[in-house]
């Protein structure tokens, strides 16, 4: 049976000149706003993006196992320092080329970046700095003079109702011989 023979000859011409061609952007939206060769559509004409200020750095911790991944993907985990256990972590500068590298295992890791909510450390503060598993990087500064210290000590052993072990352990059997 033959397909043309059941179709008229006005029909076969529109059956095979029918074409879905691509709408043309340009005309269809008007409003957009170019960044770097990307051409962005914004929601509203009076749009202002915020400012942001890119992190310095990032922590990245390998979330997926290294076995069964091509040779190049392990190699810039091991690079990183990231071939050891999962929960190892390591700290990357927010440069092209780190990105790069982590654009390329994206799949194997997780990225945040690195906040100062209290100042950046120093040289001298980078002893007592730690960094949060959320990417807040903490200094903890000095806790006050040795003096201070020992005479708030002295005054809670001076206190006739503080709790030490010899009362703890007192009460503690008390209540075990005569519970009500």
């Amino acid at each position: 049976m033959n397909l043309g023979r059941l179709l008229t000859p006005l029909q076969v011409g529109t059956a095979l000149a029918r074409s879905y061609g691509k709408h043309n952007k340009k005309y269809l939206y008007k409003d957009g706003k170019k960044y770097e060769g990307i051409i962005y559509y914004p929601r509203t004409s009076d749009h202002q993006d915020p400012p942001i200020e890119p992190a310095k750095l990032f922590r990245v911790q390998r979330i997926k196992p290294i076995k069964g991944n091509p040779f190049w993907e392990k190699r810039i985990l091991k690079d990183l320092g990231l071939d050891g256990k999962q929960s190892d972590y390591t700290v990357v500068k927010n440069i092209p080329e780190n990105n790069a590298r982590l654009w390329k295992i994206k799949h194997l890791i997780k990225v945040t970046p690195v906040t100062f909510p209290y100042g950046e450390p120093t040289a001298q503060d980078v002893k007592y700095t730690i960094l949060k598993d959320n990417g807040e990087c903490l200094v903890t500064k000095d806790i006050g003079q040795v003096e201070v210290r020992t005479e708030a000590r002295e005054a809670f052993d001076q206190q006739p109702k503080r709790l030490d072990t010899d009362l703890l352990r007192k009460d503690s059997r008390l209540k075990w011989l005569n519970p009500w």
